[in-house]
């Protein structure tokens, strides 16, 4: 028998690079992109190939499907990772494609972690992909349209590849357990409970799956693989979260759209996929913050003191205990309920502060600490509202003149904000019937009402 997992050189071979398909038929998945009748598979089929950039989450094999391109094009393969290599590494694999060319061979250039070249890097490829020097098949886990440039984009077409299914994942071990019998690398077949967790536990990657695999079938040392032997492993993975990624930013905007649209079942769960992901609690924490004030706002402003505390609790507890604490918040922002005007109309006063002059402040707002601010009218016809029925000085303005009669703010008929909202209506009303109307008419002889309108 073989050494397990060895080659024929009889070094190591991890079990995921022997396990590569050697043509479409036995690749796993993606068969919106491959499959029988699409347009990729027809290409292929016809020996055309186009340059193309696929974007997927890890081990869902982007480097795998690129390699049985090439094959089926019968063009040289030739790869880079943006994360070792240069200008000059690009320069060198272009001159070798142009030799190449010359003879009638085609060339892949395969660019693994695209993403991570600078924009300089990927304009180095656009005369070569367009002379026809090189087709380009670049793979990144970040959106395109965000990490790439416009000009490389207009070039490629870009195939999304999603994240394998348990039951596409199981096909993948079983393949892999066959072969190992095949080989003599492995004598008992597992139990399907062993091959249905491994699944599970890999979170769609078919790259960790086979590691997985290969991990528990070492530890089982030659028992048949059971499912104690890969509960053993379930403490040491965790599932896909990438902290700076594009499931980074999914994640968090599938929470925060949960408390937005009063789901605190949905929210719970994203809270918890984050957690389980390694999400920096804290980082979550100062985001539920944001929420509370941004879709809670004053229908309900016990909100943001309630999840100010629960910054507080899980900086204090840490973890696993202060995640309660972030439960508790999440599940109550998203139960409670719903405004966004103030959100609105901050937005709409930064809006008009940018597009207008910078106006004086009025005399009568302004203090005056010295004799001499006092003569120049500083502070002259204040009103001190603690000093007016109700305390409220009515008909007075506190804009200035050029803005009078200027509103930003409208509460919703929802929560607290329903009651905030009455009042507020109240006491334009009493403005409206004030004898004492600072500015009644405007400078202009009409007052000023910007063109803005709730909901901007």
């Amino acid at each position: 028998m073989n050494d397990l997992f060895g080659d024929a050189s009889g070094g190591y071979e991890p079990l995921a690079s022997r396990m590569r398909p050697s043509n479409l038929d036995e690749y796993i998945g993606q068969q919106h992109v491959v499959g029988e009748g699409t347009p990729l598979r027809k290409s292929l089929e016809a020996g055309q190939l186009h340059s193309l950039i696929f974007w997927g989450p890890p081990g869902v094999g982007k480097t795998t499907l690129s390699k049985l391109i090439a094959s089926y094009v019968d063009a040289r393969f030739v790869t880079l990772s943006a994360v070792m290599a240069g200008i000059k590494d690009i320069r060198e694999a272009v001159d070798q494609a142009r030799q190449y060319r010359a003879t009638g061979k085609k060339t892949v250039l395969f660019i693994d972690e695209v993403h991570r070249f600078n924009k300089t890097q990927q304009d180095a490829f656009l005369p070569h992909v367009e002379d026809g020097t090189v087709i380009f098949i670049g793979a990144t886990t970040e959106n395109p349209s965000f990490e790439l440039n416009n000009a490389l984009l207009s070039r490629a077409r870009v195939y999304v590849l999603k994240s394998l299914a348990d039951a596409d994942l199981q096909q993948v071990l079983q393949r892999a357990e066959q072969r190992l019998i095949a080989d003599g690398d492995l004598v008992n077949p597992s139990s399907p409970e062993a091959l249905e967790r491994i699944a599970m536990m890999a979170d769609g990657d078919a790259r960790r799956a086979l590691n997985q695999f290969e991990y528990a079938i070492q530890l089982a040392a030659g028992e048949p693989l059971g499912l104690d032997h890969v509960n053993q492993l379930a403490g040491t993975t965790s599932r896909r979260f990438d902290k700076g990624g594009e499931a980074f930013y999914d994640q968090i905007s599938a929470l925060h759209k949960s408390v937005r649209g009063s789901s605190p079942d949905a929210a719970l769960y994203w809270l918890a996929r984050m957690i389980d992901g390694g999400c920096d609690p804290l980082y979550i924490a100062r985001r539920i913050i944001a929420m509370a004030s941004e879709d809670v706002g004053n229908a309900d402003p016990r909100a943001l003191p309630l999840c100010m505390a629960a910054w507080d609790a899980i900086e204090r507890l840490g973890q696993p205990e202060g995640e309660l604490c972030l439960a508790q918040a999440v599940a109550y922002i998203a139960s409670a309920p719903k405004s966004n005007k103030v959100y609105a109309a901050y937005k709409q006063a930064r809006q008009l502060v940018a597009s207008q002059p910078s106006y004086e402040v009025p005399l009568h707002l302004r203090n005056a600490p010295t004799k001499l601010m006092s003569q120049l009218g500083y502070g002259e016809e204040y009103r001190y509202a603690h000093d007016e029925p109700g305390a409220f000085a009515a008909g007075e303005n506190y804009f200035p003149p050029e803005l009078k009669d200027l509103q930003l703010y409208y509460p919703s008929d929802r929560g607290l904000e329903e009651k905030i909202g009455r009042k507020l209506d109240h006491l334009q009303q009493m403005n409206r019937n004030s004898p004492q109307q600072r500015y009644p008419s405007g400078p202009s002889g009409s007052p000023h009402t910007p063109d803005y309108h709730e909901g901007d």
